[in-house]
């Protein structure tokens, strides 16, 4: 493990080194905040350029796409694995499950990671709303597949009454349960790459403060994750999560298809 850690961690590094520097015309944010220089900028004035840039559409409909990242890194990373082990149908297993559904969910982020990250040609050709659209897709059915598959107190605690114990609709799966911890990460990894690759494009002059945004509503919305999910039943926090995943894909798309018009008639200033 370490040895491949240390491998992916100095190919990663190596590959800063050969990024292409920008060009002239990608130097001009497309949706900028009192664009000038920027040369000598403090931290009061790159917080200040922060709630500037908050207080914009694009950026608060974008919110809602980072709130949700923030909720689904938390029931993936924190709340699935303990449904997976307080799950009494996967007997002695029900444990060492937790360990191959982290596993899993790591090889969706990697695979979906490495596809739409280096798809960026397909991507500059269709745009991000088909990758958002996968990703959106894939986590609805990871949600529903783990509402019939998981016990619905399992999120709370291992000893439950007989009416919680049992699945909504099917006996409880251990490869069912892994699959779902396969689609969570790759599902992740769709929203994460064009969350970054919009944000990018959007703010290439501001992305300090637009990514500083970005990390500050997902750790928002994790840190509310963390804190409801001691008490909510599972299908409670399922539907939390399909609500914020249909509300922060359609502003994803408002915004994408707004870029996109802007960056084909030149960019539009803000403020």
């Amino acid at each position: 493990v370490y040895v491949v850690l240390l491998v992916v961690c100095c190919v990663g590094t190596l590959m800063l080194f050969v990024l292409r520097n920008r060009r002239p015309e990608d130097r001009s944010d497309l949706l900028n905040v009192n664009s000038g220089d920027q040369a000598g900028e403090g931290p009061l004035q790159a917080f200040k350029r922060s709630i500037q840039l908050l207080k914009t559409k694009e950026m608060l409909l974008l919110g809602v796409c980072f709130a949700y990242t923030g909720f689904e890194l938390t029931f993936f990373s924190g709340v699935y694995g303990t449904c997976i082990g307080n799950t009494r149908a996967f007997g002695d297993e029900a444990k060492s499950l937790i360990g191959i559904s982290g596993a899993f969910i790591g090889a969706g982020e990697i695979l979906g990671g490495a596809a739409f990250g280096l798809g960026g040609k397909l991507t500059n050709l269709h745009g991000r709303d088909p990758i958002i659209l996968l990703g959106f897709l894939v986590h609805m059915t990871a949600f529903y597949l783990i509402y019939i598959n998981l016990p619905q107190s399992s999120p709370i605690t291992e000893i439950v009454t007989d009416a919680s114990y049992y699945p909504v609709l099917i006996d409880s799966n251990k490869y069912l349960a892994i699959l779902c911890s396969f689609l969570l990460g790759l599902g992740d990894s769709s929203f994460n790459t064009q969350v970054y690759s919009i944000l990018g494009s959007m703010f290439p002059e501001d992305s300090a403060p637009a990514f500083a945004i970005f990390r500050f509503l997902a750790s928002v919305g994790a840190a509310a994750g963390f804190f409801y999910s001691k008490y909510l039943l599972l299908q409670w926090q399922l539907l939390i999560l399909v609500v914020f995943g249909v509300a922060g894909t359609l502003a994803f798309f408002e915004v994408e298809w707004k870029t996109a018009n802007a960056s084909r008639k030149g960019y539009t200033q803000i403020g």
